[in-house]
């Protein structure tokens, strides 16, 4: 049974970055190379990045991907890298785009991947399942392909696949059983959600079965817009037994020597499961290296709120730095909002590069305004008092304002004196409303809601305050000091725009809202289905209008992470105009 050396490259793209993408497939292969790897794995469309939406439609996008993967394969050889083979996903078109008026049917852009072996392409293979729900929009962009792409390595059968593949059933799994392959490739750019790590394994378990194969599992990392990759790269044999595991939001190199079984010689043709298998050999391929095997090792899950964290922290510095950002700045409260995001900032960029302004007026509370000191003394940022009464005032003095217009106006102040320091400054304005808010329009358009990214925008209230305890906690546990002051965490939530107000003037506490939120925006639940789940009836119908006639701010909200199984954005997409309601 011969063995083989595998290098899975779990690699953070940019996309767009074709030079850039293309240098870490060099580096990352000479470490692999380093490390005797006889097959080195890329992630879905590294080298454009992914996902990569309208620049499919664009001919020079597509004739710059498919140039960049020439010129790859080249460069690899010239770097002395040209006898081991690396497999890498990239964006290829048979045909013009689907949308213009010389397309051909069944021909367009590819979801494709290349094994790179001696200086040239030695195959392709184009996605076969298409995913069109939640965040995807494949069918939009590329046409499927109809073929599966087995090459032989170093004596071993290998099946290449991409990302969606792995999560239907039939198809390329069943076509690389019946081909007889020993080792199925699947390329990734599966994007986060929360417990998703969950899944994923009894999935891929499924496959290897449904293969009688061992499935190569290789996943990017890092965050594009709203979406972050985590990862999570494996190995998992035929019979479901986990070899190693990748961690999870890091770059990581996984290299494991795994026993397959030798190929045996197939028909000159075949079809399996209604792909055509196209069969090739890449030769001169190193031996395994002599001595101790490779073991990547397991990596163990963490605990939820380590992984929304870890989440979160990733999505904006990848945010902030692949955007060219130098610094951000946000608005202290000395809530638990504000404080959660100021933390996760400092996390992900350093307090060098956050800007912290209390905007105090005359509603805020002296403890509100030492919280916010306090943190910013805990994490290191940069804070700045700019107190909001005379410019509040100055407006009044202009305009006749009572009532919630006059509360909206000091939010809007706010807005004002941080895009001002925007401007001057540089530095990217990050907003602090959680998905609690945005689920209910709680929240002042140009306001509370001013900024260009949003890193709790899909996280609820009451995982707000779970993250902050366990940011605090595992500061505690590493000897240094927690980030997020008690107070808070533990004072009543309020946006402090009139004399003694809270959150639950306006809205149920969010230990009862947030059941219902998830249930009718996560889980589509209507009325009946949420009153049925135990949800006092007024209490939904109060709930379910908020959040059908908030859908406007919705749109206009800032980017942000998504950790959720449904975001607002990608994931959920309703018409602003909509008669339609739940009956109550």
């Amino acid at each position: 049974m011969p063995t083989l050396r595998l290098a899975l490259s779990q690699v953070n793209p940019s996309v767009g970055d074709l030079a850039g993408n293309a240098d870490l497939v060099r580096s990352w292969t000479r470490q692999a190379a380093d490390a005797g790897a006889q097959l080195v794995l890329f992630p879905e469309m590294m080298l454009t990045g992914y996902p990569v939406e309208d620049l499919v439609f664009r001919r020079s996008f597509v004739a710059a991907s498919r140039a960049a993967l020439e010129r790859l394969a080249a460069d690899l050889a010239a770097d002395g890298l040209g006898e081991v083979p690396v497999v890498v996903g990239y964006l290829d078109a048979d045909g013009p785009p689907q949308v213009s008026g010389d397309a051909e049917p069944g021909h367009g852009a590819r979801n494709a991947a290349a094994l790179l072996h001696g200086g040239t392409v030695a195959t392709r293979y184009f996605k076969h399942h298409l995913p069109n729900y939640g965040v995807f929009d494949e069918d939009r962009y590329f046409i499927p392909g109809d073929t599966l792409t087995v090459v032989r390595i170093a004596g071993v059968d290998v099946a290449l696949t991409i990302c969606e593949d792995l999560w239907q059933a039939g198809g390329p799994f069943a076509a690389a059983r019946e081909a007889g392959v020993g080792l199925v490739v699947n390329i990734n750019g599966s994007p986060y959600e929360l417990n998703k790590d969950d899944i994923r394994l009894p999935l891929v378990r499924r496959r290897a079965a449904e293969a009688n194969a061992t499935i190569a599992y290789v996943n990017m990392i890092g965050g594009q817009d709203e979406l972050v990759f985590e990862g999570d790269s494996m190995i998992v044999t035929a019979d479901g037994e986990l070899l190693t595991r990748a961690p999870q939001f890091v770059e990581h190199l996984l290299v494991h020597d795994v026993d397959l079984p030798a190929a045996t010689e197939p028909p000159a043709t075949q079809t399996a499961a209604g792909l055509r298998v196209v069969r090739g050999a890449v030769d001169g391929v190193p031996p395994t290296p002599s001595g101790p095997a490779a073991v990547g090792g397991l990596i163990e899950p963490v605990a939820d709120e380590a992984e929304v964290w870890q989440a979160l922290v990733l999505g904006l510095r990848d945010y902030v730095n692949k955007n060219r950002f130098p610094s951000v700045v946000l608005g202290l409260s000395g809530g638990i909002d504000s404080a959660v995001v100021a933390a996760l900032a400092v996390d992900a960029l350093g307090g060098d590069r956050v800007v912290g302004v209390s905007l105090p007026s005359q509603h805020s509370s002296e403890h509100s305004r030492e919280d916010a000191a306090d943190l910013a003394k805990r994490t290191g940022l940069d804070y700045r008092v700019e107190p909001i009464q005379p410019m509040v005032d100055g407006f009044l003095a202009n305009l006749s304002l009572s009532g919630v217009a006059v509360e909206n106006l000091q939010a809007r102040v706010r807005g004002v004196i941080l895009m001002a320091l925007s401007n001057q400054e540089g530095h990217l304005v990050l907003t602090t409303g959680n998905k609690s808010e945005l689920a209910v329009g709680y929240s002042t358009l140009y306001g509370d809601s001013v900024g260009g990214f949003n890193p709790i925008k899909d996280v609820w209230k009451t995982l707000v305050w779970r993250l902050a305890k366990w940011r605090n906690a595992d500061a505690a546990r590493r000897g240094e000091t927690p980030p997020i002051p008690e107070n808070s965490i533990g004072k009543p939530p309020s946006a402090e725009l009139s004399p003694g107000q809270l959150d639950s003037d306006s809205l149920p506490d969010y230990d009862v809202l947030d059941p219902i939120l998830i249930g009718y925006v996560d889980g589509d639940l209507g009325r009946d289905g949420l009153v049925e789940s135990g949800h006092d009836p007024a209490v939904v119908d109060k709930v379910l209008r908020l959040v059908d006639t908030a859908e406007y701010k919705r749109r206009q909200s800032a980017p942000g992470a998504k950790i959720s199984m449904k975001a607002f954005g990608r994931d959920r997409r309703l018409p602003i105009t909509n008669r339609w309601r739940e009956k109550g």
